[in-house]
């Protein structure tokens, strides 16, 4: 090997060398569009099926190293070019097709959204992805193009990718590290009008780091990746981009870096300004503060003027239900990356501190991504309804004295893109009895009802050649496993042919984090093999997925499935090895049930039992995540009834037999209840439930439809409203912001009274009477709300709900105004009220300001923060 420190190396491309009739082809491969369209993978399948594996259906490398005469072969053959015209065709009418948008009554005009995210799971064949979040991330891109909505995204090029997953013969987790090459991959870099890659520079400490711009076609979006493996760069800083995850909290710091400010800065270099900013979780909460740079530069104004423009255009989504699972930096590291640059912000040390710690006072506090995102954003949510709860309670600290149920984080549920995760025999089932409108428009979620068409033995008989083709292909993988650990051909053939075509199939695939409690279903082994010893009604489980390198407690999960697989449950427990989108496919297409044992509350949302519910695979879950909004009698089953444990130990007892007695007693016999067509009827009226109502709902076209109405057209009207006239708006915000904080300890309500001593009748109404001291502050610079809901048994409100109060005269007298409102009950039982005084300025409606909201002394809502009750109507 030559290296580049011995000789000059002069660097040209090889491109694949194509006949004619056949340039189409490169077009596709390097358009990802080909990645959720069937018609398009089987022309690379029919030039060479067996190669096609070999690359890890990765079309560049396909096209790179078939033989020249195969290709001259499939120029001549005009059933393949007829095949190879409609595919082009069809990739062509959708960049042309119309958008979404261009058939509702939004209309933005030219608008541009830049979606950052440190993953994108797009296909197998582009390895820059963990696990749900980049597969989400990817799901997010096509259901985009689909819909036509002006997306960009912005991600980094690993050269390493995620680790490859292999199992040791104690069943230990061993990690290899793959070489990606770009020259191969459906990657192209970015040139200017010289031919040379766009590269932008982005500040560590003491040097410039080069970071070069590669571009993904996903259809109609544009994925920009970077990657710091240049020349011009130090060894460590070539490395940056080594590896999805890889390496310590510096390391981790340094790419978050590149991936904030960087990205922001290749979009500047390519000419592109877009008016809102998607942090998918906090990696990428750094470019607000580059966003905020830029405003200084540009207007030479102060870091909270240019604050309050910057995150009027940004969205963050949190993924994370844990503060474990966040992003934090120690003080000196945060320092040691920033002290050269807090200046260009127009903020001191402490200044940056304060962005990313909920207690700002709390000097040893680390530095959380996901705070500082929050701080920069206007538009925050979780990823499913319960989620959203739980963030809202996780971050309620950040707005001291808010009730939780009005802390400024929604949600937006998570979905799936249909089209990557059906099944191609399903999917040509749907077409036959739905039509093609499931696929031709997106948006048309009504089409899915018609699910009830389709005949049972014919949806039955799809399914069961899915199932076919999961175990035929797990043998394959299994068989390639254990030869490698050096497990002998008898064993190796014994332990395939346990796999059955016909038995009842659990799918469990996932990261493997402790708390998704992946041995749930082994806690009583003598239980577990009744299960899988009963002849009559065979059962076999499937298991996948990775454990980070440093989790230990992941690994070990691993090692003890690995274990009882082998010595108690006679093959009937198979783990595959490195789960990745393939896997996943085969998996949520031809399991029968797919098994979700999360302890309640942790997670987020979970996808992959969504990519099931598409192909009429059945969940059996706790009610978490998005199971606990979708559960309904019929759809599956849930596992307990939203219990919440304090001893986990319990807790896996109790619900280890709540999942025992589900599929003891009517999971499985249901599946095995067969008619005399051999057809399970009453499982498959489960499949049709199951596809007919979770199908329309947890897909990315609804999710892109939702962030879109809800997160990015409402902030695209705020950014567009407050950069107005040189961000003369964004000024005024920031003035009137400083004048309320100077202010805001003047402030006094003196009195409150009732127009009644007794109770009050249901829906009548109780008029209530404050008398506000506005202390500094100006009438139209305060709102006074009564906020009135029913006492729980130690006094909080319960579903507390804010009315306004209206002056009883236009002048205060004395600094002091009168305010009244009429609250009513729409039931009886025990109700309390207490006056709290909000900044009275429109541009906070919705957008709550931490610190800015003042209760009457000793009538905080304990739903706010644990303050005392609230005082009840007298």
């Amino acid at each position: 090997m030559l290296r580049s420190d011995q000789a000059r190396i002069r660097r040209f491309d090889v491109v694949p060398s194509l006949p004619e009739p056949l340039k189409p082809l490169l077009e596709i491969a390097y358009d990802l569009w080909w990645s959720w369209r069937p018609d398009a993978v089987s022309l690379f399948v029919r030039l060479d099926a067996e190669l096609w594996r070999e690359c890890y259906h990765n079309p560049v490398l396909l096209l790179g190293r078939i033989e020249q005469a195969r290709l001259d072969e499939a120029a001549q053959d005009e059933g393949f070019l007829t095949t190879l015209r409609h595919v082009e065709a069809e990739r062509q009418a959708h960049h042309a097709r119309p958008t979404w948008l261009s058939k509702t009554a939004h209309r933005p005009g030219d608008w541009t959204v830049a979606y950052f995210c440190a993953e994108f799971g797009i296909t197998e064949c582009l390895p820059i992805y963990s696990g749900g979040l980049g597969c989400l991330a990817g799901d997010h891109l096509k259901s985009a193009a689909e819909l036509g909505l002006p997306l960009i995204a912005v991600g980094l090029l690993y050269r390493h990718g995620y680790f490859q997953q292999y199992l040791n013969p104690d069943g230990w987790q061993q990690e290899s590290i793959p070489d990606l090459d770009f020259g191969n991959l459906p990657v192209k870099p970015v040139t200017n009008d010289r031919g040379e890659q766009v590269t932008v520079s982005v500040r560590m400490p003491g040097r410039d780091v080069v970071v070069g711009l590669w571009m993904a076609e996903v259809g109609r979006v544009p994925l920009y990746l970077m990657d710091t493996n240049r020349p011009e760069n130090r060894a460590e800083d070539r490395n940056i981009t080594g590896q999805l995850y890889g390496g310590d909290q510096e390391m981790r710091i340094k790419q978050e870096i590149v991936l904030g400010i960087g990205g922001v800065r290749a979009l500047k270099a390519i000419g592109i300004s877009p008016d809102v900013c998607h942090m998918n979780e906090g990696h990428s909460a750094f470019l607000g503060l580059e966003r905020i740079r830029d405003l200084i530069d540009a207007y030479g104004v102060s870091f909270d003027e240019a604050r309050e423009a910057a995150a009027a255009g940004h969205v963050f989504t949190t993924h994370t239900p844990v503060p474990a699972g966040i992003d934090r930096f120690p003080p000196p590291l945060v320092e040691k990356y920033f002290r050269e640059e807090v200046g260009h912000f127009k903020l001191d040390m402490e200044g940056m501190f304060a962005l990313g710690r909920e207690d700002v006072g709390n000097k040893q506090e680390e530095f959380s991504m996901a705070v500082m995102a929050l701080r920069l954003s206007h538009w925050c949510n979780g990823v499913s309804k319960l989620h959203g709860v739980v963030s809202r309670d996780m971050w309620t600290n950040i707005w001291p004295s808010l009730p939780e149920s009005e802390v400024p984080i929604g949600h937006v549920t998570n979905g799936v893109h249909a089209r990557t995760w059906l099944s191609r025999d399903l999917g040509e089932l749907l077409d036959r009895y739905l039509g093609v409108g499931w696929r031709a428009d997106p948006t048309d979620h009504a089409t899915w009802a018609r699910i009830d068409e389709v005949p049972d033995e014919e949806l039955w008989r799809t399914h069961e050649r899915q199932r076919q083709h999961l175990i035929v292909w797990a043998r394959r993988k299994l068989k390639a496993q254990l030869e490698a650990r050096g497990t002998s051909a008898e064993h190796t053939k014994h332990a395939c042919d346990q796999l059955d075509p016909a038995a009842f199939t659990i799918g469990f695939a996932r990261r493997f984090a402790t708390y998704k409690r992946a041995t749930l279903l082994m806690r009583d082994a003598d239980r577990l093999l009744g299960l899988l010893q009963n002849a009559g009604h065979p059962v076999q489980i499937l298991i996948a997925g990775k454990s980070h390198p440093a989790d230990g407690g992941g690994k070990d999960l691993i090692r003890q499935i690995v274990h009882f697989a082998r010595e108690r449950g006679n093959h009937k427990i198979v783990f595959l090895e490195n789960y990745d989108m393939n896997v996943a496919r085969y998996l949520v297409q031809g399991c029968d049930v797919w098994l979700n044992t999360p302890r309640r509350g942790m997670e987020a949302s979970g996808t992959s039992g969504m990519k099931g519910s598409l192909n009429g695979v059945l969940n059996v879950s706790i009610l978490d995540g998005w199971w606990d909004e979708a559960y309904e009698a019929g759809v599956g089953w849930a596992i307990g009834r939203r219990e919440n444990y304090d001893d986990p130990n319990y807790a896996d007892d109790v619900e280890s037999r709540a999942l025992y007695e589900l599929l003891e007693r009517e999971v499985i016999p249901m599946f095995y209840e067969r008619n005399e067509r051999g057809v399970p009827k009453r499982w498959v009226d489960r499949m049709k439930q199951c596809i007919g109502k979770l199908a329309p709902v947890y897909n990315t076209n609804r999710m892109l439809q939702e962030y879109t109405e809800q997160l990015y057209l409402p902030s695209l009207d705020r950014a567009r409203a407050i950069n107005a006239a040189d961000i003369a708006p964004a000024k005024q915000l920031a003035a009137e912001k400083m004048s309320l904080r100077r202010g805001w300890g003047s402030l006094r309500v003196k009195d409150v009274k009732v127009d009644r001593d007794g109770p009050v009748g249901v829906r009548e109404s109780l008029r209530v009477v404050a008398k506000v001291d506005l202390g500094d502050l100006k009438p139209g610079q305060v709102k006074v709300q009564v906020y009135a809901g029913r006492l729980g048994n130690d006094g909080q409100l319960i579903d507390g709900r804010a009315v306004d109060m209206s002056p009883v005269t236009s002048k205060p007298a004395n600094g002091e105004q009168t305010f009244t409102a009429e609250v009513r009950a729409s039931n009886s039982g025990r109700h309390g009220f207490a006056v709290r005084l909000l900044p009275g300025d429109p541009s906070f409606v919705g957008h709550p300001e931490p610190g800015l909201i003042y209760w009457e002394p000793n009538a905080m809502p304990r739903e706010a923060a644990g303050k005392p009750a609230t005082a009840a109507a007298k």
